[in-house]
């Protein structure tokens, strides 16, 4: 490893500093130093034979749930601590000691510590993720007596990186730190040690809320990184700051094959006890070890569908738009289903987690005649995270049948606000215009909040135009009429905006920024977005409509025929980037927005994949109407191979 040596010079012709050991004043002469400080080097006892200068780790779900991330754990390093060493020689005549801190700060997803315009810390610079010793009473530690001797001293200390690393209140709840309310970020994260002379001048130079970063100063959290690398620290000569070499790499693989945990409040202890197996249930082993949750759709009744009574297998008998066009013209008002789409009725039943192939599968069951269903399936993970590069591999099913008739399904992945309407401890930054639409379902007459927790980004795939639609809605399809006797009146041809695109679906890209006004950029209609000299059109319905969507054809095929396909929502600070491709490195761009035209959400977020009914009403301009779409006469599979997050 090469040899940092770095030194502090004093400036001034002659200065003193106390020692609080000795309370002596020693004389420094103009051109010597006080000390010198040689190899800082985070993470010397993980993957010790790995000379790399960024070493990877990935987070170990068991038991997260209660005490959030732990980086690193007891599996993954003996004792749960990564250590650190640093050399120190005191360049005095006499024996002395010194104080040093570590701190460490996640470097891959954060505000910039200086902002370029003002020249000043960051605006939102607290947002970023930082620590230091979990014990807050802990400011700087001290060294044993450095003898005068000319050599280096080798000090050998410990740090781990854990949730909620400033105590923050608002993460208590019954006196106990829930550090999992603020979990540690994926990504690189840097160790910064700063030293200075143990003596009550010295360390009292430094701001009481840089020795604690649990403490506010003027109202907020200030970076010790913003600090030591661009402010007040650089003014004081007897203090060092340097950076470990070394760096960690934080990935999230949650383990598929671990079980499926059904959480409390759906089904009753009875149901749950009835329907449950090894691999899913809420015993305390699955509570644990289970990454995900069986995941229940809220059912927005206002989406009630007026449903043919047919029965077919769409993808596999077959569903033809002459099929289709009859049967919308023809069944009486009388005959139809009224009926929502549907949730499991027990748990268990419709998600599976195979630990042998590592994998998670999904249906949405068939149906009988008099038992009408149309239910959506899912799973949800359990344990929220804050940005990051989220990448499923699956194979979902099918939307397509050979005639390209839709089978109904909307396949999502997507990310939604952990802690749901009672999740204050996670709450948005506040919108500085106007507020956020207070609701998720309120229309444009609801109240605004200043923060409001709910947040949700989507990608959202199923048969409907890709254009970004005016008020009228090309293409106008022709409205059939019902002569039994007259085909051309009831089996109307569709327009060639639509047959043009007749093997693919649209990829749909969507963040809810609940309709804050404060992006510079807000704008309602079609609004222009460009990202690496591609341009999108994102979508606002109206000033109070609360998301922005972009949509990109792609070949069903492709997506969902084949044996995989990846599937990519990079979220970052101040951008989102939606991603799909048949592996991770041929991934192609099909949606970017940024901060300039959308409140990016910056609140701890959970991921949920599912297989689902829209009622498409949702989605207007749609060639197909679910309610002329039959019920699924035999279950409908989708697998998740792999979840990243990195």
């Amino acid at each position: 490893m090469k040899r940092i040596s770095l030194s502090i010079i004093v400036l001034l012709s002659v200065t003193s500093f106390f020692s609080c050991n000795d309370n002596k004043t020693t004389k420094i002469l103009n051109g010597n130093t006080i000390f010198s400080v040689s190899e800082f080097t985070a993470l010397t006892n993980y993957k010790p034979e790995l000379k790399d200068s960024i070493k990877t780790i990935e987070l170990d779900y068991l038991n997260s749930m209660d005490n959030g991330f732990i980086i690193p754990s007891e599996r993954q390093v003996q004792g749960g601590y990564f250590t650190f060493t640093f050399s120190i020689r005191n360049n005095t005549n006499s024996p002395q000691a010194f104080a040093y801190k570590i701190y460490y700060q996640n470097e891959s997803y954060k505000w910039p510590e200086l902002d370029s315009l003002s020249n000043k810390e960051h605006e939102l610079i607290s947002e970023n993720f930082y620590g230091s010793w979990e014990d807050s009473s802990i400011l700087f530690k001290e060294t044993s007596l450095i003898k005068a001797d000319g050599e280096f001293h080798t000090i050998i200390d410990s740090i781990r990186i854990l949730g909620n690393p400033r105590n923050e209140t608002l993460c208590y709840e019954n006196g106990k730190n829930l550090r999992w309310r603020r979990n540690p970020r994926v990504g690189n994260y840097s160790f910064l040690l700063a030293v200075i002379p143990n003596d009550t001048s010295s360390i009292n130079s430094i701001p009481d809320h840089i020795k604690n970063i649990c403490l506010q100063n003027d109202g907020r959290y200030h970076s010790p990184y913003y600090y030591f690398r661009y402010g007040d620290a650089k003014k004081l000569p007897t203090l060092m700051s340097l950076q470990s070499p070394v760096t960690l790499k934080v990935i999230a693989r949650p383990d598929l094959g671990a079980g499926i945990h059904i959480d409390d409040g759906h089904f009753t202890d009875e149901e749950v006890k009835s329907a449950s197996t090894n691999l899913c249930g809420n015993d305390p082993d699955l509570y644990s070890k289970a990454a995900f949750s069986q995941f229940i759709h809220y059912i927005d009744k206002s989406t009630n569908l007026e449903n043919i009574p047919v029965i077919k297998d769409v993808l596999r008998e077959g569903y033809s738009k002459r099929e289709y066009n009859w049967n919308r013209s023809f069944y009486s008002r009388e005959e139809l289903i009224s009926t929502t789409p549907q949730t499991a009725n027990l748990p268990c039943q419709t998600v599976y987690s195979d630990p042998v192939a590592k994998k998670i599968v999904i249906k949405n069951p068939g149906t009988v005649p008099g038992k009408w269903r149309k239910e959506n399936v899912g799973i949800i993970s359990r344990n929220g995270l804050a940005y990051g590069k989220i990448r499923v591999k699956a194979k979902l099913t099918e939307l397509l049948n050979k005639d390209n008739m839709w089978n109904g399904l909307t396949n999502a992945i997507w990310l939604i606000n952990q802690g749901g309407g009672d999740g204050l401890w996670n709450l948005r930054r506040p919108c500085r215009k106007e507020g956020y639409m207070a609701t998720y379902w309120g229309g444009r007459e609801d109240k605004r909040a200043e923060r409001v927790g709910y947040s949700e980004i989507d990608f959202e795939i199923l048969k409907t135009p890709s254009y970004c639609p005016e008020q009228e809605f090309p293409p106008v399809l022709k409205i059939p009429m019902a002569n039994r006797l007259d085909e051309k009146s009831w089996n109307v041809p569709w327009a060639e905006e639509i047959t043009r695109h007749d093997a693919e679906i649209t990829v749909a890209c969507t963040n809810w920024d609940m309709a804050c006004w404060e992006p510079k950029d807000y704008g309602v209609g079609c609004i222009p977005v460009t990202y690496q000299g591609h341009t999108f059109e994102a979508h606002r319905w109206d000033h109070w409509y609360r998301a922005l969507t972009e949509k990109t054809y792609a070949a069903d095929d492709s997506l969902f025929a084949s044996d995989y396909y990846y599937f990519e929502i990079d979220w970052r600070p101040n951008e989102i980037i939606w991603r799909i491709g048949p592996e991770p490195e041929s991934l192609r761009v099909v949606g970017y927005m940024n901060d300039k035209v959308t409140s990016i959400p910056n609140n701890q977020m959970l991921l949920i994949i599912t297989q689902e009914f829209h009622n498409t009403k949702w989605w207007p301009g749609s060639p197909y109407q679910q309610h002329n779409i039959p019920f699924p006469l035999n279950d409908i599979f989708g697998e998740i191979y792999e979840v990243v997050i990195q």
